[in-house]
This record gives structure tokens, C-alpha cells and sequence, in this order.
């Protein structure tokens, strides 16, 4: 028997179970918030205006004006709203008279009732979301204090001066085709630019938070996920100024290098799955190798962690190395669209081998598409593969001419056991 609406109107059709889901959703959601600030203030021995009990009966007050202001008149809900609004600044008023000029748990209240009204509408996912993140920066009140206090002059104006490329300065970049070729774009140069200064930035903070070995590692793993390339450049020149952190840096480079080979898989199979039989034993071979290196480099560099005390930072940001490799970036997609224009389709694997200069993304996508239309399935695997091996080379050549001695030793070591892999894979593949 089908379940009856007990709402329907242009706005929201429940029945009453999907009412009731969303109660219990809406009380649970003002229960751990009240559970979370009930606790934070068991320490501080001062009395609370609000606890479990009242936040979950703020979010339920949230989730029903809602509904009344759907069934009935929409100011339904914009007074109980005003009424919260009128609670909080009252609590407020009180705890600042009393020398408490926090008002953390009021803009909490505020928000369980504004968190209830969304349940309703039917916001379940987004709310949650919400929740877990407000969770997450309550409970993280003396950590977030003590990181502030642990920051210097220098790395807040670092901080702020990413913020201003990256918010005020790249959204204005005309995201318009021009230059030779038509391939110059000024937003996707800004992009390159605010990656690689913000992955140096999170490499630099993670490294004085959390230690260099785990900073190094995780700021490799996700730099990978965007551009190994980009990872090897900002590694290879910090390795420099802290030549006793280049096992560590290298743990990085490679741990990029897993996930960027990750990443021509879930590529491959997102735009043509058809090359994942016939790529499937080249690539692992090449992840494998990869895999193989970062470990041996992560038990190397843990052998020496007694001995990296004191480590130079450097700098936090450094945007001109940034804006280099984005003119660097810039002059590889030239090169690309002019070897393109000159020998045309049957320039296709050296199309692959430039454009594998900054990253193989790109290459990837385009020929995975073409593949089984105007060009072979083959051809389109052993273009891949080839840009795998030329990355691979271009990665090499980054770190001998930027990296610290010691570093310029563990990529040739590193990359050689990778590019060998590629070319055996290569080798398997046109068997």
C-alpha cells in the first residue's frame, strides 16, 4: 500500500516517516552539538547556557517553524529565528557582564535551529556536513589557539599573501586562449602558479607541525593527486636549503609518483576503459617499481630521523620560484602545439613525450578519447606509456638541476628503477 503525503505543496512532499527520519536527524544534530559544549565546559567549572537538552530542542524548534512556515506563512519561521537571535544576544549580554566575551556557544544555539530548518527542506547530507565540521573546530579550541601561538610574523604574511593570489588575483585572470598556437591561457598560468606556491606553503607547515618525515610524505600524496611534476620542482629546490632532509624529500617525490600513476588509471577508465586490459600489466609493473622505491626511501630516511634536528625551513612561500614554473608550464604547452601543428597524426608519440613535460593528465584524457575513433587502440596505449617514461625523465632532470647533491642521487636511483619498469611494460605491451 503506498504511503500517504502528510506535506505536499510546491515546496516539500514527506510522508510522516520522512518526518520522522528527519526529527530524529534534527535532534541528533543539536545533541552532539550540545553534547560537544556541555563537556568543553566541565574543566572550566562555569555554568553553560545551553547544553545537550537545549540545543537538541533549539534544532527540533528549527526543524518545526520550518514546517509551519511551509504549511502556514513563511514569517512563522523568520520569528522563531528572530526569537533565537533575541536568546542568544541576551545570553551573550549576561556572560559579557561577567567578563566572558566569548561567544562561541551562542553562534553554536544560532546555528542548531538555522540546521533544524534545513533537515526539513530536505538539506540532510549539507547539515551533516555541517555538523561534523562545527564539531571539528569546537573541539579543537586549546589546538587551534596553540597553533596561532606558535606562528611566526612571517608565516602569517605568507599566509595572507597566498590568500590575495589566490582569492583577489586568480578569479580576474581572463580565462581566455591567446598567444602562439592559441594556447596561452593567463587563468590556467595563475592556477599552476597557486599550486605550486601553496603546495611549497602546506609542505612548509606540515613540515614544522606534524615533523619533516610525515609533513614531506603527506604533502606528497596530495600533490600527487594534482601534479607529481609540480611536487618534484618544489621538493628538488627546498632540498637545497635543507640538504639533510633529501632522503625525506625524495619519500615525497615518489609517494607523488604512486599517486600520479593511480591517477592515469582512474583516467583511463573514466574516459575509455577499452586500454585498461591492455595497460593493466605495464602500469602496475611501473606503480609496483614506484611503490618499491618510496618504501625503501621511507625505511632510509627513518634510519636518519635522530640526525634531522633544528632543520632551515625556508621560506613559507616563495612565489617567484611559482611564477617560474608557471612560464616554464606556459613555454612546455607552446612546444606541444607546435611539435602538434608539424607533423600532425603521425607526430602523435612525440606529442606525447613533450606534453608529458609538465604532466601526463592531458595526454591521457586526449588520446584515451581518440582511442578506437582516429587513432588505434594501441597507439593510444603506447602514447600513454610513453608520457609515463617522459614525465619520468622530466622529473630526473628537475631534481638534477635544482635538487641538493644528495637528492640528485636518490631521484636518479629512484626514477632510473621507475623508467626501467616503463620501458619493460613497453616492452610487454607491443609484444
Amino acid at each position: 500500500m503506498e504511503e500517504k503525503y502528510i506535506i505536499e505543496n510546491a515546496l516539500l512532499r514527506l510522508t510522516e516517516i520522512d518526518l520522522l527520519i528527519r526529527l530524529l536527524i534534527a535532534t541528533g544534530i543539536g545533541f552532539v552539538l550540545g553534547l560537544e559544549r556541555e563537556f568543553s565546559k566541565l574543566d572550566e567549572k562555569v555554568n553553560q547556557i545551553a547544553g545537550i537538552r537545549t540545543f537538541s530542542i533549539v534544532s527540533i524548534f528549527g526543524l518545526i517553524t520550518a514546517l509551519l512556515g511551509i504549511v502556514f506563512l513563511p514569517w512563522i519561521f523568520i520569528v522563531g529565528l528572530i526569537g533565537v537571535i533575541v536568546l542568544v544576544g541576551i545570553s551573550y549580554r549576561v556572560n559579557a557582564s561577567k567578563g566572558d566575551m566569548g561567544g562561541t556557544t551562542e553562534f553554536a544555539l544560532f546555528l542548531a535551529f538555522v540546521l533544524g530548518g534545513a533537515v526539513l527542506l530536505g538539506f540532510i547530507k549539507s547539515s551533516l556536513a555541517v555538523t561534523v565540521i562545527v564539531l571539528v573546530i569546537l573541539s579543537s579550541k586549546l589546538k587551534l589557539h596553540n597553533l596561532v601561538g606558535q606562528l611566526t610574523q612571517k608565516e602569517i604574511f605568507a599566509f595572507v599573501q597566498f590568500v590575495v593570489l589566490a582569492v583577489l588575483i586568480l578569479p580576474f585572470l581572463p580565462d581566455v586562449n591567446m598567444g602562439p598556437f592559441d594556447v596561452v591561457n593567463p587563468r590556467e598560468m595563475g592556477w599552476v602558479i597557486v599550486l605550486t606556491s601553496g603546495i611549497g606553503f602546506v609542505g612548509y607547515m606540515l613540515t614544522k607541525f606534524i615533523g619533516a618525515n610525515k609533513g614531506i610524505l603527506i604533502t606528497g600524496l596530495l600533490g600527487g593527486m594534482v601534479s607529481s611534476t609540480v611536487v618534484t620542482w618544489t621538493f628538488s629546490k627546498k632540498s637545497k636549503v635543507s640538504p639533510q632532509l633529501s632522503d625525506t624529500y625524495a619519500v615525497g617525490i615518489f609517494a607523488a609518483a604512486c599517486v600520479m600513476i593511480c591517477r592515469v588509471f582512474v583516467l583511463v577508465y573514466i574516459f575509455n576503459a577499452d586500454l585498461l586490459p591492455g595497460l593493466l600489466t605495464p602500469l602496475l609493473l611501473v606503480l609496483g617499481v614506484a611503490i618499491a622505491v618510496t618504501w625503501y626511501f621511507n625505511l632510509k630516511q627513518k634510519s636518519n630521523e635522530k640526525v634531522i634536528e633544528n632543520i632551515p625551513l625556508g621560506d613559507p612561500l616563495n612565489i617567484k620560484e611559482a611564477i617560474s614554473f608557471g612560464f616554464l608550464y606556459t613555454g612546455i604547452l607552446i612546444l606541444v602545439s607546435y611539435a602538434s601543428s608539424t607533423y600532425g597524426d603521425s607526430g602523435i608519440y612525440i606529442s606525447s613525450a613533450i606534453s608529458a613535460l609538465t604532466d601526463i593528465d592531458a595526454i591521457t584524457i586526449s588520446v584515451s578519447k581518440l582511442a578506437g575513433k582516429s587513432i588505434s587502440v594501441l597507439t593510444a596505449q603506447n602514447a600513454i606509456l610513453i608520457a609515463t617514461l617522459s614525465n619520468t625523465v622530466v622529473k630526473i632532470g628537475i631534481s638534477l638541476y635544482s635538487g641538493s647533491k644528495k637528492l640528485k642521487k636518490n631521484v636518479l636511483l629512484g626514477y632510473g628503477a621507475v623508467f626501467v619498469a616503463g620501458l619493460v611494460g613497453f616492452v610487454i605491451l607491443n609484444q
